[in-house]
């Protein structure tokens, strides 16, 4: 007998035993020891080893993180498709961007993150994923990642947290082709200031959305930017935050 969340995980089921609890309380583990099967009841429940176990998909695990489905909503909302292209990452993290759009077929990702071992290990085995770790995207050349840079990207996409995208925004633009998309999550909790956070990390009140929508989009117009879209993620963040997705182009000269 063994406890159902670490048979769960040996059967590579689940990614850990709080992902088979996920699973489990979710409804999506159907249990059988000889018989039907059945729902399963708890995590904690001894079950024989040769049981049959049936596991159906959480949502969010279509992708490494839940961060792709938060892209995912916005490629389909503005019928974008990355089918063959070439895009930068910026704040990949875990990789949950990058996930998303190597699975619509992009053709490569480049991806920086100013910290280090946190890219799934699915995504360090694919051909098509290029990681620059330790790299502070505020300063960001395309120097630090040749040779991908130099053909520039058909898309920037940017997931980026405790600091706010404005001090990274001014440095994409010359990255990206005259035909290219940038596709940002805006987080308010890393752009309206101490002033703005309140219990928990969550910001204070919603009279804090529109300034910085304002102040991102302004500064997307001073970049040369087109903001095409600025619209609600459909899901909040870890922290409970109200989070945003923004869509630019560049201004035609």
């Amino acid at each position: 007998m063994t406890r159902l969340d670490q048979l769960l995980v040996e059967r590579k089921l689940a990614n850990s035993r709080t992902h088979a609890k996920k699973l489990i309380e979710a409804g999506r583990v159907m249990l059988s020891g000889g018989g039907p099967l059945q729902p399963a009841r708890k995590a904690a429940q001894t079950v024989p080893e040769d049981s049959a176990l049936e596991v159906t998909p959480l949502p969010e695990d279509q992708y490494v993180s839940r961060a792709g489905l938060k892209l995912a909503a916005i490629l389909d909302q503005t019928g974008l498709n990355p089918i063959g292209w070439h895009i930068l990452d910026v704040g990949c993290s875990t990789g949950g961007f990058s996930d998303c759009l190597l699975q619509r077929g992009a053709e490569s990702v480049v991806g920086v993150d100013v910290g280090r071992d946190q890219l799934a290990q699915k995504l360090k085995e694919d051909a098509r994923m290029h990681l620059f770790e330790g790299v502070n995207a505020r300063h960001l050349q395309a120097s630090q990642i040749t040779p991908f840079a130099d053909r520039g990207f058909d898309a920037i996409v940017m997931d980026v947290s405790f600091i706010s995208q404005t001090l990274i925004l001014p440095q994409l633009p010359a990255l990206l082709k005259p035909s290219g998309q940038l596709l940002t999550l805006v987080k308010p909790q890393f752009e309206v200031g101490q002033e703005g956070i309140g219990k928990g990390g969550l910001v204070r009140g919603s009279q804090y959305y529109p300034q910085v929508r304002e102040r991102i989009i302004g500064l997307c117009e001073e970049l040369g930017l087109e903001v095409k879209k600025y619209i609600d993620s459909p899901i909040k963040g870890g922290d409970g935050n109200r989070e945003f997705l923004l869509w630019a182009t560049p201004r035609p000269l």
